[in-house]
């Protein structure tokens, strides 16, 4: 359970994404929903996949994967214009990619990724070094080599010391680097998502590399998948107009009202359905909520809905 009383980037997730879902336009959460959408929900398993996991190695190797991979846990927009493996979606087209840079050759040192460019990260991928995702994640990875480098000794283990076991702390510190950047202007206020910087601590505690508390003050990690599994099942409204624009395959502007609102809408339906497992007496945290939906997200019936994408370096 939460210990503490500061306040933590989480916290203002957590605060901003309830404020532009109290003011959304474009996307409404069906509240009358939440208790029975909860008591369908199901208690995620992890099993790992060592083809898309790093699950050999030192714990300086296996930190330095989860920290690398979530640094370029992005690129969703872009999915359906990349090579993909046999059977593996885009994220984990990239994933396994990682996995296999990391087992057959060891870790980038943080010196080595700030010399990463475009076409060293394409061809670990199996990508055209051309592609516009190749120059985003070269700059993600070569802004944590330098991080890591000048901050931290160069030990990717010192980046979770000096989180002193807290997973909003381990967050907050990730959230100050450029590589894991995600805060958009909704009424011109700011609101933080900070997706890959949460769901890194997540993974972190998750692999087993660090024990971290207060995993409970972490919020949803806002993308693209988990408002769409909750619209397809009835939790969101999305105004006809959206609707029709993104089964129509139309990009999504990042930034826009109705991005955001997307994303803050999909935060604050998971907080509710915290409350209501809370209520029920079978909790379970946002992060565990996220991750099922997530998953349920990988099933036929959603796949055959087209989901909102837009092109970012957030999600």
């Amino acid at each position: 359970m939460s210990t503490g009383n500061s306040q933590h980037l989480s916290d203002q997730v957590r605060e901003a994404a309830a404020w532009v879902a109290g003011r959304a336009r474009s996307v409404r959460i069906e509240e009358g929903r939440i208790e029975a959408y909860a008591a369908t929900l199901q208690p995620p398993t992890h099993r790992p996949d060592p083809e898309t996991e790093l699950t050999d190695g030192d714990r300086e190797a296996r930190t330095a994967f989860v920290i690398c991979l979530d640094a370029i846990n992005f690129g969703s927009g872009w999915w359906p214009t990349i090579r993909k493996r046999p059977g593996r979606s885009g994220y984990f087209t990239v994933a396994a990619g990682l996995t296999d840079r990391f087992r057959a050759a060891g870790p980038w040192t943080a010196a080595e990724l700030g010399q990463l460019d475009a076409a060293a990260i394409a061809l670990v991928l199996d990508q055209d070094p051309t592609h516009p995702l190749m120059a985003d994640f070269a700059a993600a990875l070569r802004d944590v080599g330098a991080h890591v480098e000048d901050d931290h000794d160069g030990s990717f283990v010192a980046v979770l010391d000096s989180a002193a076991g807290s997973a909003p702390t381990l967050a907050d510190l990730l959230a100050g680097w450029r590589a894991f950047a995600d805060v958009s202007i909704y009424e011109e206020r700011e609101v933080p998502f900070f997706k890959r910087a949460q769901i890194a601590a997540a993974d972190i505690a998750r692999a087993g590399l660090a024990e971290l508390r207060d995993l409970d003050r972490l919020t949803a990690f806002a993308d693209n998948l988990v408002p769409h599994v909750l619209r397809v099942d009835g939790v969101l409204r999305l105004d006809p107009a959206l609707t029709a624009r993104i089964e129509a395959g139309e990009l999504l502007v990042h930034g826009s009202p109705e991005e955001v609102e997307l994303r803050a809408a999909a935060v604050h339906s998971i907080e509710l359905l915290t409350a209501a497992r809370a209520a029920a007496g079978q909790p379970l945290i946002p992060a565990e909520i996220d991750a099922a939906l997530w998953t349920r997200g990988r099933g036929g019936r959603y796949k055959a809905v087209p989901r909102p994408r837009s092109r970012n370096t957030a999600y």
